[in-house]
C-alpha cells in the first residue's frame, strides 16, 4: 500500500451533502473488518458496499466507492471492480422500489420476457430506468435461485413468485399505496 494514503477514514466524504458515515455506521464498518485476518480487511467490501448503498440513497457514486475504498485501505479500482461486477449493487440513483426480474432459462420459459414487457410498458420506462417520479426502477438480474417459482423478481429483501400481469398491477399498487401513506 502506498504510504502516501491517509488512515484519516473521514477524508473522502460521499457526494449528496451529510459527510460520511454516521459514529454509529463506522463502528459497524469496525466490527465487519474485524472478522477478517489482520491486513485482509478488503474481504469486508461486500458487506461494507450493502452497508454504504443503504446509507447514502440506495446506490453507489464514485465518491462513495471511493471512501469506502479509503475506509478499506485499498484502492478505489478494487472497489469499483467489486461493485460492477455484482448486480446488487446500483451504481446510478434509482426508484424508492426497484424491481429486479430474473432473466435466465426458467425464468424465460415461464415467461419472464413478458413479464419484463408489461413492466416496461405499465411503468413507462426500460430496464435500467427509473419512473419520473423516482418511485419505480426496472433491473433485469441472474439467477436469483428460484427457478421453481418462475418468473419471479426480487423486490426488495422480498421475493415475488409465479408472476403474472396480475400479480404485477397488484404490486404496483401496493407500492403506490405506501408512497402515498409515507409522504
Amino acid at each position: 500500500m502506498s504510504e502516501a494514503r491517509s488512515n484519516d477514514r473521514s477524508q473522502v466524504p460521499p457526494s449528496g451533502g451529510g459527510g460520511g458515515f454516521s459514529e454509529e455506521k463506522l463502528a459497524k464498518v469496525k466490527e465487519l473488518i474485524s472478522h477478517y485476518p489482520e491486513g485482509k480487511q478488503k474481504s469486508a467490501i461486500l458487506p461494507v458496499l450493502h452497508l454504504a448503498q443503504e446509507s447514502f440513497g440506495g446506490w453507489l457514486s464514485t465518491e462513495t466507492m471511493n471512501y469506502v475504498a479509503s475506509l478499506l485501505n485499498i484502492e478505489p479500482i478494487e472497489v469499483y471492480e467489486v461493485a460492477t461486477f455484482y448486480s446488487m449493487y446500483n451504481l446510478k440513483p434509482v426508484g424508492k422500489y426497484m424491481f429486479e426480474v430474473c432473466q435466465t432459462g426458467p425464468c424465460m420459459l415461464n415467461g419472464s420476457d413478458q413479464i419484463i414487457d408489461y413492466i416496461k410498458e405499465k411503468l413507462g420506462i426500460g430496464v435500467g430506468e427509473t419512473t419520473a417520479d423516482g418511485l419505480f426502477s426496472l433491473k433485469t438480474v441472474e439467477c436469483l435461485g428460484a427457478c421453481g417459482y418462475a418468473p419471479m423478481m426480487q423486490f426488495g429483501k422480498n421475493y415475488r413468485e409465479h408472476l403474472t400481469k396480475e400479480k404485477v398491477d397488484a404490486i404496483i399498487e401496493e407500492c403506490r399505496q405506501n408512497a402515498a401513506m409515507n409522504n
